[in-house]
């Protein structure tokens, strides 16, 4: 990845590719996690911190049986069965897992269930030969395989289930006598003494990331699945291709967005909503029947009411609009609550920041706060109240009161044209 960033913790959809794997890991239920890292192990920790997952250190890189066998000491005492997982391989679905632990389980008992896909181009994945009935004949990783098992277009993912009763039995078994002097996890497969299993899944599910290509692929796959979903819960994507959703994106039924909109992580949306042109959403609410953008930003702590309205150019950060309040076009909407029905004018911003703390702006219902006018935290402007366009409020506003802040209005009759002629003389004079 040439990053100072461990590869798993690289984010698809704003969570790292790690972190989108346990998820769906933990919707079975696991007893136990264990992540079996390398270099990396303090990056790696931070992540999982609070997932109830064990860390194992694999101080030296000698293969995927390897890196399995330092599993053993965190699941010491555990009696079922194990997945074995990989953390750059994010997009594994949770009914694919269980579809591996029921094989697993099912009658012939086979020592292990390896996960198979058909890709359109093989490349150097390692091969599977299986029967009809998906019992494994053998498998071969390239570097190793002969002309016809390289033809064969069965693909090992790596992925596999075991029983913990079998899996550090047959991890003490197996050797490196192979092209790279590794000890490879598919090699359990092969050992005397049991049959073992294939099912298989589509290519994208099991799709690994190696290089910041293949992130922005796995990226797009991800994304062009959550634009269908959306599409099927009754949300009405103008341009799908043009959306981009964060991993726990929330959108109800009858939404409608339009084209090159990004939803950052921590955003929830309402039914009947309308989410304009270019806007960028981040962890904010919005309510029924609101309107956002276009050209709007909503950040973090952005609560948007009931059929309020959040036009072009608006910024809201850490505020709560109420029912019906609206603030139409270029303004700065900081730390602040904006009453039921207000009207924030164009140009009106909550000057919140001293260079040091930050106050709140506390627009009452109803309240119509006049274009270009600037509000001095902590500011209180009264329900009803009328701040009159220009105005620099810095003290309290009574309720239905009128707030002018202007200085007097000055006009000099023909100065303009005196300066003009004064000024013409001047560089006349400066050129002769």
């Amino acid at each position: 990845m040439k990053s100072g960033l461990h590869k798993v913790l690289h984010p698809i959809a704003g969570r790292s590719m790690l972190l989108h794997l346990m998820a769906s890991v933990g919707t079975l239920g696991p007893e136990r996690q264990v992540v079996v890292v390398g270099a990396g192990r303090e990056q790696v920790e931070k992540a999982v911190a609070g997932t109830g997952a064990v860390i194992a250190v694999q101080e030296q890189q000698l293969g995927t049986g390897h890196a399995v066998a330092q599993a053993h000491d965190a699941l010491a005492g555990f009696a079922g069965d194990v997945l074995i997982l990989y953390g750059d391989v994010p997009l594994v679905r949770p009914e694919t897992m269980r579809a591996m632990l029921d094989r697993l389980n099912r009658g012939d008992e086979p020592r292990a269930v390896v996960l198979g896909f058909r890709p359109e181009d093989a490349a150097a994945y390692g091969r599977i030969v299986a029967d009809g009935q998906g019992i494994i004949d053998r498998m071969v990783e390239y570097k190793d395989a002969n002309d016809a098992e390289r033809a064969v277009t069965l693909c090992n993912s790596g992925l596999m289930a075991v029983r913990s009763t079998d899996l550090f039995v047959l991890l003490d078994r197996i050797g490196n006598d192979n092209a790279a002097g590794e000890y490879y996890l598919p090699d359990i497969v092969m050992l005397p003494g049991g049959q073992s299993a294939v099912i298989e899944t589509e290519a994208w599910e099991v799709a690994g990331v190696n290089s910041r290509i293949e992130l922005a692929g796995v990226e797009a796959m991800w994304q062009a699945r959550r634009r269908v979903d959306a599409m099927r819960d009754g949300v009405t994507l103008i341009a799908p291709d043009t959306v981009f959703f964060s991993h726990d994106t929330v959108l109800g039924r009858d939404v409608v967005v339009e084209p090159h909109v990004v939803f950052g992580p921590g955003v929830t949306v309402a039914e009947d909503v309308t989410i304009h042109a270019f806007s960028h959403l981040e962890g904010a609410s919005v309510e029924r029947g609101a309107a956002i953008g276009p050209y709007a930003r909503l950040r973090p702590g952005a609560e948007i009411g009931e059929r309020a309205k959040v036009g072009n150019f608006v910024e809201i950060k850490k505020a709560r609009m109420e029912e019906g309040a609206k603030a139409n076009h270029l303004s700065y909407i900081g730390d602040a609550s904006v009453g039921a029905g207000a009207n924030i004018g164009a140009g009106t911003i909550t000057c919140n920041y001293d260079g040091f703390l930050k106050y709140r702006t506390e627009i009452g219902a109803g309240a119509f706060i006049g274009s270009n006018s600037a509000l001095v935290a902590p500011a209180s402007i009264g329900a009803g109240a009328i701040v009159a366009a220009g105005s620099v409020v810095t003290k309290p506003v009574e309720a239905d009161a009128l707030c002018l802040v202007r200085p007097e209005q000055v006009a000099k009759p023909g100065w303009a044209a005196t300066f003009r002629a004064r000024m013409k003389a001047k560089k006349a004079a400066a050129k002769g």
